[in-house]
């Protein structure tokens, strides 16, 4: 399935590169690696300004993992996220695309946050997956790790398509057992945005001001960071022009209509066209 669109939070390099640029950014880290496509331009850019990249996925593909033990400014930790952010100190900014639901997202982004207000650094955090499907609905790569209390209902064969927030068996987008989607979209502690508004709504009650900006493509790109940061102003000009604009929106819509299309001719419920 992922040879037949683009998915990757690599689509977004040149702008999560100028980005991190504006915020002058040395150390980052990135949860969710995989297969390496943005962790390699995200080493370069810390080995050029004097930094490190802090690479967090327990199982990425092997080859990741040899390319990780050459890269001498490059760490890879082999845990899951909320097992070792804690760990860390003097993070300038977060990549976000691990496991992409509500209970890992949230504390996620709490850890981070944490750890930044304790070095006295604003939290800057790149998040992948906060549009369709993942915005409301959430994917599990290991229900195991959930606390039953944040844990949706789900299974490893239901699919998922547009307009439904319910699911379909064996049609639409789905895991082919690589992982599990929550059996219905929508609803409390449901979903990566849902995940991020609950914070942002937490910080706010505690007295600080975060915004928010939201690029509606390629499954949808969330900056998050402190207002009160001083390349604030300048990081908010520059994300401006790509926050919920409406044509991105649209070509979003459009290319995952057609890549469903293509997986229910791959599955047999359409006719391919002559």
């Amino acid at each position: 399935m992922s040879d037949l669109l683009i998915h990757s939070m690599a689509e977004f390099g040149d702008l999560i590169l100028g980005l991190l640029d504006l915020a002058g950014a040395r150390t980052v880290v990135e949860i969710g690696a995989e297969y390496g496509g943005m962790t390699e331009p995200l080493a370069e850019f810390c080995a050029r300004h004097q930094g490190n990249l802090i690479a967090i996925d327990p199982s990425p593909a092997p080859e990741f993992v040899a390319w990780a033990a050459g890269q001498p400014h490059v760490r890879h930790i082999a845990h899951p996220s909320l097992e070792v952010i804690a760990t860390l100190t003097n993070i300038d900014a977060w990549l976000i695309d691990g496991d992409h639901n509500y209970y890992t997202v949230f504390h996620e982004l709490a850890a981070a946050d944490t750890l930044a207000r304790r070095d006295g650094l604003p939290l800057l955090a790149l998040l992948h997956d906060v549009g369709w499907p993942c915005a409301r609905r959430d994917m599990y790569y290991a229900p195991d790790r959930i606390p039953p209390a944040f844990l949706q209902p789900c299974r490893h064969d239901a699919g998922v398509t547009l307009g439904d927030a319910g699911y379909r068996v064996d049609r639409g987008f789905r895991g082919a057992g690589h992982f599990a989607w929550a059996l219905q979209a929508g609803g409390p502690r449901n979903g990566v945005l849902t995940a991020i508004e609950d914070f942002c709504r937490e910080a706010e009650h505690g007295g600080r001001k975060l915004l928010y900006a939201h690029v509606p493509a390629v499954f949808g790109l969330g900056v998050l960071f402190d207002a009160s940061a001083p390349w604030a102003e300048a990081l908010a000009e520059a994300v401006l022009p790509w926050h919920d604009n409406p044509l991105l929106a649209k070509l979003e819509n459009s290319r995952l209509r057609n890549y469903l299309t293509v997986l229910d001719w791959q599955d047999g419920f359409l006719q391919r066209p002559e």
